[in-house]
Formats: structure tokens, C-alpha cells, sequence
């Protein structure tokens, strides 16, 4: 860890952030091409198997991350990060030879190596800079997730163009080859404009740099990157086929809106590593955990249009029916009004073009009876039916989307504020580790969300285990922090508990 800033250091951050940028565009491919290929049925797989497909690539880069930053941490990022960009172009070429579900996945995990390269620049970053910058650099260095949104936005208009829109679908071929040149070149261009620098630990022996790992708080940094982190990952993927299946939307739109969820949330990464040097990042992990259960909250309910028994019309006192319509019973000599159903009542299937912000009802009665029944007191005579539609526009879930997406990348950045904190000799490895079980949370999440979505039907399941899990975080956290202040002031918090 340097003293103090320097021009050499902010060079390495730029060429850092672009690699690292390059290489998340490369692992976050599989969300827009395995949904292009299902689409356009160029292989029949279901949810399970495409929740799979976004996974496997996402595990390769979680769980190899570990070895990454003991490599980092031993022999410098330079020759780590050249390996990995010359490496993982090969399977990414590969990919593009795929005819199989084996084959597609098994060219997935090789390219989902570019995952790593989180764990190596982390450790690489904060060699060159000192701990009062720790925060913003590692939050610039974390701006590279955008990537993702280039992926997702220029992805899908690519394939359109390769394909000739559809005409010539194996044109998708030419997609993975691409992104293979592009991962070869940045390895050129790294090999030649950065330099190689090791921090202090690089004579510490492999069990000296693994024993932060027996550090509860390294596994609880963990959740929560699992969380802010792993979720965005997975819902980089995941919210192209939401907004195609949800919102009937064509996948380059889907692309575009998939990408307003995943730009502002890498960007504002560096906004994050800021406000957690000014203000602590504990303080900002309690709001972003705050509102991440407030949003996924609001998330939960579905699209939906449901058809329930209303209010009815019951008999006052017994007698004959003498007259029935769809406006008015008559009982011997009581008249009772019915409820009709307005001629200009709302067809809900054509009015997905309103902007609807909270649910809308129609109310109507039936009539039960018929002219000649004798009917006794309090019996039913027309039933009540309320049809409520919640349209769960795709303008604010867009929006609360975007929200919740940009909460977690100020929440990446305050997690990973914490490490050179607590371990200025370890980033490497304990970043490597937390960045493994984050890397986790890309790779199980849309597998839970397929199994979730084929089990319920609903694909705001997702959003259901998101409560889940920020609600996790936030107890575990809390109660940490309770504990910590329970042990450093015991008498001040005696009195505040005490105090009437």
C-alpha cells in the first residue's frame, strides 16, 4: 500500500478498470444469447436449464477466485490478469463450435474464468493506492460491472445484425468469436502499458495468507456481497428473459432495459467507495440493506388479474320472487337494486398501454334466483363479483429495478471498503474469498430462480427470495453491530436502555 497518489497509480487504475471492464462483458454473456437461442429455438431448454447456462459461467469466476487472489498477492496482477485475458479467449471461441447442452456448457464455465478478474483487480488496485483512497479507487476499479450493461445493451442489437434478423440464425455463431478477439487484444494491451507490482504479503507463506479466512467477519462480508454483488450478477442475466416473458418486450428492448439495471449500477460504484470514505461503510451498508428489503418489498407482487367474490345482495324478508333482471330483484313487494356490470367496464387485457400505478376493480352482482322461487330471510339473491387487476407497469418496475440496482453497487463498494481495512496485507485473498461467495450468489440465484419460477409460476418469485435474503443481511448485520457496541460501551448502552 503506497503513501501517497500518484500518476502511476491512477494509469494502473484505468487500465485495471478497462480490463476489468472487457472481461465482465465477457462473463455476462449466456443472459442475452442462451435467451436469443431459446427464442429463436435454436435449442429447446426450459427455465431450469437456462438458469444453469446463466450460472455455470458465474461459477467458474466465483470459484476460482480464491486461487486468483493468492496469485495476485504473491507474484503481482500483471502476469495474472495477462494469463487470464489470453486464457479465457480460447473457450470463448470454442463457444462458438457449441451444438449441445454439454458442450455449451462446458465452453461456458471455460470463459467464465474472465470472473476472476474482480479478485485479481481488487489486489492489484489497492497496491498503488493509500488507505484514504482506498474506497474510491476500489470503487472505480468496481465500475467496471458496467460491463455487464454493455453486454446487455449491445449484445442482443448484434445478434440482430449477425443474423440478419432472424433470417440466418446461425449467424450467432460469430458472437462468441467477437468477444474472444476483444479479450486478446485488451491481454496485448495490458501486457504492454501496465507494470507489475507486488504488495507487501508476497513472502508470506499460503498458510500465513489463508488464515484471515478463520475471520467470522471475512464469511459475513461474504453475505452481504452475496447479495449486492451475486444478485446483480444474477439479475444482469436473469431480467432479460423477465422483460421478454413479463412484458412481451422484443429482446433488444429487453436488452436495453436490462442494461438501465446493470450501467447505473457499476457506475455509481465509484459514488459508493466515496461515500464510504466520508461517511463509514457501515452507515451506508445499513441503508443499502435498508432499502434493498424496502424495494424487493414492492417487487414481490406479480402482474396479475383476479376474479373474487364481492359484496352480495341478501333478502330482507322471506317471500316469492316476482321479477328478475340484471338491474333489479323483486321479493313479494321489496324491491332490491343489483349492481350491473357498466357496457363501458374496463377490458383489462387492452389497456397494458395505461400507465396504471396501483390496482383497478370492476364490481358487478348476478342474480341467483329466478321469477316463482320462495326464498326465506337473509337468503342470497345475487351474488357479488369483483375483478381487480394489478398491471405492475413496466415503467415503474423499470424504475424501482434501476433503484434497487444502484443501491447495490453503492453496496459493493462499501463491503469491500471494510478489507484493507481490516486486512491491508490480505486483500488479495480475503477480497478473493468474498469475492468467491458473491460470485456464488451469480451462480445459484438464477438456478433458484428457475427452480423457484417452474415451482410457482410466478417470476416474481425472484423478487420474494431477494426479501429473503436482504432481510438476512440486515438482522445478521444489526445484531453484530448491537453486540459490538454492547462490548465497547457497556455502561452508555445500560443507560440508554435504562432511560425512561
Amino acid at each position: 500500500m503506497e503513501a501517497t497518489v500518484t500518476k502511476k497509480a491512477h494509469k494502473m487504475l484505468f487500465f485495471n478498470t478497462f480490463a476489468f471492464t472487457i472481461c465482465f462483458a465477457a462473463w455476462m454473456l449466456n443472459g442475452v444469447l442462451v435467451t436469443f437461442l431459446v427464442d429463436n429455438q435454436v435449442f429447446d431448454w426450459g427455465p431450469i436449464k437456462i438458469g444453469w447456462l446463466m450460472g455455470i459461467p458465474v461459477l467458474a469466476g466465483a470459484i476460482f477466485r480464491l486461487p486468483a487472489g493468492i496469485l495476485t498477492d504473491k507474484y503481482g496482477g500483471k502476469p495474472v490478469y495477462v494469463s487470464l485475458l489470453f486464457f479465457s479467449a480460447i473457450p470463448m471461441f470454442l463457444l462458438s463450435y457449441a451444438n449441445s447442452y454439454f458442450w455449451f456448457a462446458l465452453a461456458s464455465f471455460g470463459f467464465g474464468l474472465t470472473g476472476i478478474s474482480f479478485a485479481i483487480g481488487i489486489a492489484y488496485t489497492s497496491v498503488w493506492y493509500p488507505k484514504n483512497w482506498q474506497g474510491r479507487a476500489l470503487g472505480i476499479f468496481g465500475a467496471g460491472n458496467a460491463g455487464a450493461a454493455l453486454t446487455t445493451l449491445l449484445a442482443p442489437s448484434i445478434l440482430e445484425w449477425l443474423t440478419d434478423s432472424g433470417t440466418n440464425i446461425e449467424g450467432w455463431r460469430n458472437l462468441p468469436v467477437i468477444y474472444a478477439v476483444a479479450l486478446f487484444t485488451m491481454g496485448i494491451i495490458f501486457l504492454i502499458f501496465t507494470e507489475n507490482k507486488k504488495p507487501t504479503a508476497q513472502n508470506k507463506t499460503i498458510r500465513q495468507l489463508l488464515r484471515p479466512l478463520k475471520d467470522i467477519r471475512v464469511w459475513r462480508f461474504g453475505l452481504y456481497y452475496f447479495l449486492v454483488f451475486g444478485c446483480f450478477v444474477a439479475f444482469s442475466q436473469w431480467l432479460v428473459p423477465y422483460f421478454v416473458n413479463v412484458y412481451y418486450l422484443p429482446l433488444v428492448t429487453a436488452g436495453i432495459f436490462a442494461a438501465l439495471f446493470s450501467f447505473p449500477s457499476g457506475i455509481i460504484r465509484a459514488l459508493g467507495g466515496w461515500m464510504s470514505d466520508k461517511w463509514g461503510a457501515r452507515k451506508i451498508m445499513y441503508w443499502v440493506l435498508t432499502s434493498s428489503v424496502l424495494i424487493s418489498l414492492m417487487l414481490i407482487v406479480p402482474k396479475m388479474e383476479i376474479t373474487s367474490p364481492g359484496k352480495g345482495v341478501m333478502a330482507k324478508f322471506a317471500g316469492e320472487v316476482t321479477f328478475v333482471s340484471d338491474s333489479l330483484i323483486t321479493v313479494g313487494n321489496n324491491n332490491y337494486l343489483i349492481i350491473t356490470k357498466s357496457p363501458t367496464a374496463k377490458d383489462f387485457e387492452k389497456i397494458d398501454s395505461e400507465v396504471l400505478i396501483f390496482p383497478t376493480k370492476e364490481v358487478w352482482q348476478e342474480p341467483l334466483v329466478s321469477v316463482g322461487d320462495q326464498i326465506k330471510k337473509k337468503t342470497l339473491l345475487a351474488k357479488g363479483v369483483s375483478h381487480i387487476y394489478f398491471q405492475a407497469n413496466v415503467w415503474i418496475f423499470a424504475i424501482l429495478v434501476i433503484f434497487i440496482g444502484s443501491i447495490w453497487g453503492i453496496g459493493k463498494a462499501a463491503v469491500y471498503k471494510h478489507i484493507p481495512d481490516y486486512f491491508p496485507d490480505e486483500v488479495g485473498v480475503v477480497g478473493g474469498m468474498v469475492g468467491v461467495l458473491g460470485g456464488l450468489g451469480g451462480f445459484f440465484c438464477p438456478i433458484i430462480f428457475g427452480y423457484l419460477l417452474e415451482s410457482t409460476g410466478l417470476w416474481t418469485s425472484s423478487w420474494l427470495f431477494m426479501l429473503f435474503l436482504s432481510s438476512l443481511c440486515l438482522f445478521w448485520m444489526h445484531r453484530v453491530i448491537q453486540k459490538m457496541m454492547k462490548e465497547k460501551t457497556p455502561e452508555l448502552i445500560r443507560q440508554i436502555e435504562n432511560k425512561p
